[in-house]
């Protein structure tokens, strides 16, 4: 009986280095746009998150208001990330740790993919005491 020519010892797994890469490659690809995706997703909050903190020190100024407080939270948002972020942004005024306060509130998009997410989906507060005068 003769048999067929069977060729070199691991003819079997020829080609599997191109499958390989190919899997390893596509596997690295999505951790790096998942981590990049993250990063963006808190930056948008981290950026929002501070407006909303320097909106609220501002509005507790002596000499301001909440309008200005809020006024400038907006603005500070659509510096950094655009008009689109800025557009559901309010003030009142609340108790902090006791004393009267001001908060300042911003509802915003939150990313998912790339840029497009969920419409209202990230909300944050930034808190600030208000600013009276000493009595003497």
């Amino acid at each position: 009986m003769i048999r067929g020519w069977r060729g070199a010892p691991g003819d079997t797994e020829r080609g599997s280095a191109v499958a390989e890469f190919m899997m390893v490659t596509a596997l690295l690809t999505a951790l790096t746009l998942a981590v990049l995706q993250l990063a963006l997703a808190l930056h948008i909050r981290n950026t929002v998150l501070d407006a909303a903190a320097e909106g609220a020190r501002y509005a507790a100024l002596a000499d301001s208001g909440l309008d200005r407080g809020a006024e400038r939270s907006r603005d500070l948002i659509t510096a950094a990330l655009g008009p689109a972020y800025a557009a559901d942004v309010s003030a009142s005024y609340t108790e902090v740790a006791g004393q009267p306060g001001v908060r300042v509130r911003v509802v915003a998009p939150l990313p998912l993919f790339g840029l497009l997410g969920m419409d209202r989906g990230l909300e944050v507060e930034g808190h600030a005491a208000v600013e009276g005068l000493a009595d003497d």
